[in-house]
């Protein structure tokens, strides 16, 4: 018995569907109706069913699922709940997911491995705008086969007009999604109606119920089939005698003394061994975590990627892909953050932001940035190139999340559509002449000064008196000013965030051209965000960027208001004005810390000549 279990196949079921359709309900009933309810979870079902429920004196089956005391108190699932199920058929794990838009973090947390979708409508109800936008999700993360649920049938008397009315409409807005089979069930969670048991009371549907369909319906094998992926995520050298790469197989199958191409490479070597904590292996297929022993000697490090010589992954540094962001601030094109995949993490950018989809029309909409929940395609260029395949053709090796490099938070998931061509089109041209021979003429190194600080700081004022300054030293110098480059480079952005933030990446990337020229770079920018600043900072080389902070208190600023600008901010005549209405994130370990109250303009400006002098311009 235990190796006939041991073969069933597992299927990973995903519940979701607006607030309150019922879910947790349906999970709880498959749990209870098919006996995977221990005693003492039992006995704290009917302890919690007199304190929570909502079903009166009866069970209410939902609060196997509910575990939080949060959700149980409001009658509502927040958490992403895992529940194993086992029949004499077949394995399940369901993910339980949350109804409210505000969770649809979770709910894309829980539909990333799912074989299948339940999608659960109230009868009473009918479909919802939370609904569409469940189905919507499941379909763009590539889950292909979908149950509508059509529950509380016995809240209307289970009525077969309103049960064929709503899976006409949903049949009718499903076309759209690319989706391989769905399936419509009437059910009553509450009362076990067709959901283990066939249901007495609709006589007029003969189909399954739901626990013979998801006995049956056919799992996507193709993972198994697809060419092997092993994502590498530890190079393992206990001693040295021995060197393997560990990981788990992301698809496909490995034999011992098959050969496999190292992707970001392009070399080949042989398995040797396949090491396991229960010993040597002969083979291992996908979701197995294995540390394969190669034949060679060859350079293999965390983030590259194995796979079959004939059917290797993408390796590049530009791509488009679909993006669900989930952070309260929104997504900012131009802005750096940390991209992280299986085993692999690089800094990114969204390049552009081509269009967000609208849930749940699926139009595509003209934006400048992506706020929390939504969806957009976008183009993504990394750092450096990363080993992937699209979400389409490999779930687990073509999506990633999106990492705030200063708060560490997850703020966004995305799934990889292809790469950008244009990215095989560029090279980068060898330089003939070097940066130490273009120092040695200049009779310098070159460097960029970044002073920020808030408008009517005086930046201004002591980047044109340190450029004076340096040209007297004999200094080849370019003075970047908000103003200037407003007027050409930068005159089609306006003040908004996500303007702001592209206003500093361009500056940022013709300030380093300028460096590959050999310049000294005087940039005299508010740059509010840090975000930018470590993008500016990291374009160039060690040592070349000069951080300037002009701290001056916004008192001060706005009394001094040399351009009336804080007049009219303050009279709301400007809007996303910085230290106003728009935040202002002060440097944290600036070069240079400086405060025009209590210091003339010609004195810093001497101050950062002397630094620049002492520390970075000697050839």
């Amino acid at each position: 018995m235990n190796d006939q279990r041991s073969d069933m196949t597992l299927l990973r079921l995903l519940t979701c569907g607006s607030v309150d359709d019922g879910k947790s309900t349906l999970v709880g009933r498959l749990l209870y109706d098919t006996g995977n309810v221990h005693d003492d979870q039992l006995a704290t079902l009917k302890s919690d069913s007199q304190r929570y429920g909502t079903n009166g004196k009866d069970l209410d089956v939902a609060l196997l699922v509910d575990g939080l005391s949060e959700e149980r108190e409001q009658g509502i699932t927040i958490d992403v709940a895992y529940r194993f199920l086992s029949t004499d058929k077949r394995k399940f794990i369901i993910a339980d997911t949350p109804g409210h838009e505000e969770y649809t973090r979770n709910m894309a947390t829980g539909a990333s491995n799912a074989h299948l979708a339940i999608l659960l409508v109230d009868a009473r109800k009918g479909l919802t705008t939370q609904t569409l936008r469940h189905a919507c999700i499941t379909s763009l993360l590539g889950i292909k086969n979908v149950v509508l649920t059509i529950n509380k049938m016995d809240a209307v008397n289970f009525d077969e007009a309103i049960f064929e009315r709503i899976a006409q409409e949903y049949a009718a807005f499903s076309k759209q999604l690319n989706f391989s089979e769905v399936v419509t069930i009437p059910v009553s969670a509450r009362d076990g109606d067709n959901v283990v048991m066939t249901s007495e009371r609709m006589p007029w549907y003969s189909g399954l119920t739901l626990l013979e369909h998801l006995e049956s319906v056919s799992i996507d094998n193709e993972q198994l089939e697809k060419p092997f992926r092993f994502p590498v995520q530890l190079v393992c050298r206990p001693n040295m005698h021995f060197r393997g790469f560990a990981g788990q197989i992301a698809s496909g199958t490995i034999r011992a003394g098959e050969t496999v191409r190292i992707a970001k490479s392009g070399m080949q070597s042989t398995v040797k061994e396949i090491v396991t904590m229960d010993g040597v292996l002969q083979e291992a297929r996908e979701g197995q975590a294995v540390t394969l022993v190669l034949s060679d000697q060859v350079d293999v490090s965390r983030g590259n990627m194995l796979s079959h010589p004939d059917d290797c992954p993408t390796v590049a540094d530009q791509f488009q892909a679909h993006v669900i962001w989930f952070d309260e601030h929104p997504m900012l094109p131009g802005r750096h953050y940390i991209l992280q995949t299986e085993c692999d993490a690089i800094t990114a950018t969204v390049s552009t932001l081509k269009y967000k989809i609208d849930i749940p029309s699926l139009t595509r909409a003209a934006s400048a940035t992506l706020s929390k929940n939504e969806f957009g395609v976008c183009n993504f260029s990394l750092r450096a190139k990363i080993a992937f395949d699209s979400y389409q053709k490999n779930r687990k090796t073509g999506a990633f999340i999106l990492i705030d490099q200063f708060s560490n938070r997850t703020v966004g998931a995305g799934m990889i559509d292809f790469q950008l061509r244009r990215a095989e089109n560029i090279h980068w041209q060898k330089l003939d002449i070097s940066r130490s021979s273009r120092a040695q003429l200049m009779g310098h190194k070159p460097a960029v000064v970044w002073l920020t600080g808030l408008s009517g700081s005086g930046k201004s004022t002591i980047a044109n008196q340190l450029e004076r300054l340096l040209h007297a030293q004999g200094k080849h110098t370019i003075l970047l000013d908000g103003d200037n480059v407003r007027t050409g480079l930068n005159r089609d952005l306006g003040f908004t965030e996500a303007d702001r933030v592209e206003n500093v990446r361009r500056v940022a990337e013709v300030a380093k051209l300028m460096t590959d020229a050999g310049l000294i770079v005087i940039v005299a920018f508010i740059s509010p965000f840090k975000s930018e600043r470590q993008l500016a900072r990291d374009l160039m080389e060690p040592g070349e960027f000069v951080e300037v902070f002009i701290d001056t208190p916004l008192d001060e600023c706005i009394r001094r208001d040399p351009k009336g600008l804080y007049k009219k901010a303050l009279a709301g005549e400007i809007l996303n004005f910085t230290g106003v209405d728009s935040v202002y994130e002060p440097p944290e370990h600036p070069q240079i810390h400086v405060n025009t109250v209590e210091q003339r303009a010609d004195y810093i400006a001497l101050e950062i000549s002397q630094y620049l002098n002492d520390n970075v311009l000697h050839v």
